[in-house]
């Protein structure tokens, strides 16, 4: 690959604290891009590898681009902080934050860098300060932007990386993702025009939200691993080709490989998921197999219901309507449907509750519907308005368990009726809590 330069913001000064796997490809690319840089670092190996235009580590496609941002005047290097910061509009953080012995994220080299920043005292201009390390949401407030007095000419922006060993010049120069958040809009506002020549439009989000982004795509990453090499694992001891069966799952980009499912929401439920997930669980273990990351979604999801129930319990009212029984909306399957669940737990502790479901009326349910829900909540007739109006007026609370259809969600917020809202579905609603 052979990145062609581009024309960056003119005048914008980057230093580069810490010349690590991620600092250097961000330093080499900005400069390629266009940006004045520096690094800065206080290995001196590093330092002199920059300035004799040579990588400090081999990644593919890096000694080139530094060699030439070397030689164009755009790419320097130092262990002198002292002599670069007072001139910077950008101190992009890089240093690294690895695993103490608990598991928690080690931060002496932040804080370290971060001590280094503030003590810095004579500052020629206003200074963003840009956190690329991996951190944990809380932690540029928490540790970094307490480390400057009120009033100090500093912001603080969460800016996270994505770049991949072996692949992470490409990431930089043909971006999927690239996030800034921070409560400063002209402060994020500088940070993302670094990328501008990328031609990517940036996410620009809350300050713990782009802290957490990060952790969101590596556990993804690593539960989408996890998952290939199990069902690898039970389809080769079944006989079948697993890469034969992945592959056909991909060519799925409705649900499979999508957004699909991938809101924060209730826990799932019906004829379909519980079930399969049981009898391919129990299929393992007659094979003697152990899939940790498949035995675990039905303990997660009942988890989830079970934190739904104490945030229904939590609620302030005598009185709570419940919108939707059905596992999901425009259905009336009800078979392990997790609102029946919830509605059984609420009235055994006893809640006084009523519900409505667009889809459902008493003496329509018949079949393994009503054997399920009567097994359930025999009293269940008793609990039904035929009409959301009448539970609206009736409600002190309303739980949403199902995304109502626009009708619904309008008369909803009519209403004024205060709202939990387990499927997020009404975003602009007065919401007591979410899951």
């Amino acid at each position: 690959m052979n990145p062609t330069p581009a024309q960056g913001a003119e005048g914008t000064h980057v230093v580069i604290l810490g010349i690590g796997y991620v600092g250097c490809v961000t330093a080499a690319c900005l400069a390629h891009i266009g940006h004045r840089v520096t690094c800065v670092d206080c290995d001196e190996h590093k330092v002199q590898s920059v300035l004799r235009g040579a990588a400090p580590f081999y990644e593919p496609g890096l000694e080139e681009i530094i060699r030439e941002t070397v030689a164009a005047g755009r790419l320097s290097a130092t262990t002198d902080i002292a002599s670069v910061l007072p001139d910077a509009d950008v101190a992009m953080v890089c240093v690294g934050t690895p695993s103490e012995k608990n598991g928690n994220l080690g931060l002496d080299q932040l804080r370290r860098v971060v001590g280094d920043i503030a003590a810095q005292d004579i500052r020629r201009k206003p200074l963003v300060i840009a956190i690329r390390s991996t951190v944990f949401p809380g932690t540029c407030e928490e540790v970094v932007a307490r480390r400057f007095a009120p009033g100090a000419d500093v912001s603080v922006v969460a800016n996270p990386e994505f770049l991949r060993e072996g692949t992470a010049v490409r990431d930089f120069m043909e971006p999927a993702l690239v996030v800034v958040g921070g409560s400063d809009p002209a402060a994020v506002g500088k940070v993302a025009g670094l990328y501008a020549p990328l031609g990517i439009a940036p996410c620009l989000v809350s300050l713990r939200t782009a802290e957490m982004i990060k952790y969101a795509c590596n556990a993804s990453h690593a539960v989408k691993i996890s998952f290939a090499n199990e069902i690898g694992t039970i389809a080769a001891n079944l006989g079948i080709d697993g890469t034969e069966v992945m592959d056909t799952f991909c060519r799925d980009e409705s649900l499979n490989i999508s957004r699909a499912y991938l809101r924060p929401g209730f826990a799932f439920g019906g004829s379909c998921l519980p079930k399969d997930l049981r009898a391919l669980n129990y299929r393992a273990a007659r094979l003697d197999l152990k899939l940790p990351l498949l035995e675990s979604v039905i303990p997660s999801n009942e988890r989830h219901l079970a934190r739904a129930l104490q945030a229904v319990m939590d609620l302030p009212a005598e009185r709570i309507g419940v919108f939707g029984l059905a596992f999901k909306e425009s259905t009336d399957d009800l078979r392990e449907s997790p609102v029946v669940t919830l509605l059984e737990q609420l009235i055994g502790k006893g809640r006084n509750v009523r519900v409505f479901d667009p889809q459902i009326l008493p003496d329509r349910i018949y079949g393994s519907n009503q054997r399920y829900l009567l097994a359930a909540i025999p009293h269940i007739g008793k609990l039904f308005e035929p009409q959301l109006e009448a539970l609206l007026e009736w409600a002190g609370y309303l739980v949403v368990a199902q995304k109502p259809a626009p009708p619904f969600a309008e008369a909803i917020r009519a209403s004024g009726v205060a709202v939990l809202d387990l499927v997020n579905a009404i975003p602009d609603l007065r919401v007591a809590h979410r899951v």
